[in-house]
């Protein structure tokens, strides 16, 4: 990593939402969408080809609005779903709909980046996740391990479990559950797990995450004031069950074990302002990647809390200190 080159790419529009997509497992790919409020927004599918360095790209109109949440499906590569802000009425509302993308590009086709008379194409809308009864839309999770049917959608004070049908053309609520308590309670942020048969999804709202049984739609575990403000992110380890990564304003990533909610496992203090998102690394969980507005990102090697607490990534020379190691 030292010895090559950053590779850079630019975006025409600010952009905050990314994801990689996880169906494509022969290339390393990622989806990013832009937030314009005066032109058509885009999803910028980018290549990063990683034996000779260079990333390749492909560019999709994205008409309704602007993009404050994107997914992809772990099952369908051809299909993803956004969040985005539309205005009518003088009125700002959050959406939420699936789209598949052109069938060529699905293949892996690129354009050349620097090739000026390249076109964007346009994607195809599926179906749209219907919030009219129960607010704005904050994000869309997949089922991790799923064929890409089912999804569930944060809006508002309700987390609503969909049954995408007919090639996700149609999509079917299957069951809901909302938030009770004072005041307007609302979802910021949600995570499908991987482990029990796919059966649990973690929430955050405000300072608390809460853990939802998708089978019953009810509360299994609940951590209040899990940060001191709100809570941004979270996500699970893929590796190690019960382990769960959150982040917030208060400038701390935390990790929590859902069997014992009293005390964090682990606290990391490196960030310097808000911390707006957090990641584990699919094949090796001690790698912990946080980005946040102080303009930094940060891979944590959390050796000591990972399933292999004696893996292969800790150098001789780490094995007299067992604690932790930053790079910025």
């Amino acid at each position: 990593m030292e010895d090559d080159a950053p590779v850079i790419y630019g975006l025409e529009f600010q952009a905050r939402a990314l994801t990689p997509q996880t169906a494509e497992t022969d290339a390393i790919r990622f989806l990013v969408g832009t937030q314009s409020l005066k032109y058509d927004n885009q999803i910028h599918i980018i290549d990063f080809d990683d034996e000779n360095n260079i990333i390749n790209k492909n560019v999709l109109l994205h008409q309704v609005g602007e993009i404050w949440h994107i997914s992809a499906s772990p099952a369908d590569k051809g299909v993803l779903a956004t969040c985005y802000n539309k205005t009518s009425d003088s009125r700002v509302q959050a959406c939420a709909a699936v789209w598949r993308m052109p069938k060529e590009l699905e293949s892996g086709s690129h354009e050349s980046p620097d090739d000026p008379a390249s076109t964007a194409q346009t994607l195809e809308l599926l179906c749209h996740l219907d919030n009219g009864a129960h607010g704005n839309v904050a994000c869309v999770v997949w089922e991790p391990m799923g064929d890409g049917k089912k999804v569930i959608s944060l809006a508002d004070s309700h987390i609503l479990l969909w049954d995408l049908q007919a090639s996700s053309s149609q999509a079917v609520l299957a069951s809901s559950a909302a938030l009770e308590g004072r005041g307007q309670l609302r979802f910021t942020a949600g995570r499908w797990s991987p482990h029990h048969n796919c059966t649990q999804v973690a929430t955050a709202s405000d300072t608390t995450l809460r853990g939802w049984d998708t089978r019953s739609m009810s509360q299994i575990y609940c951590i209040e004031n899990a940060h001191g403000q709100l809570v941004r992110d979270l996500d699970f380890n893929p590796n190690k069950q019960y382990y769960l990564a959150s982040c917030g304003d208060d400038c701390k990533v935390k990790f929590w074990d859902t069997r014992n909610v009293t005390e964090p496992v682990k606290t990391l203090e490196e960030h310097s302002h808000w911390v707006w998102s957090v990641r584990y690394n699919h094949s090796h969980d001690q790698l912990v990647l946080t980005g946040s507005s102080d303009s930094r990102v940060i891979l944590s090697n959390m050796v000591s809390i990972s399933s292999e607490p004696f893996g292969h990534l800790v150098d001789d020379d780490d094995v007299s200190d067992p604690e932790e190691h930053h790079a910025e």
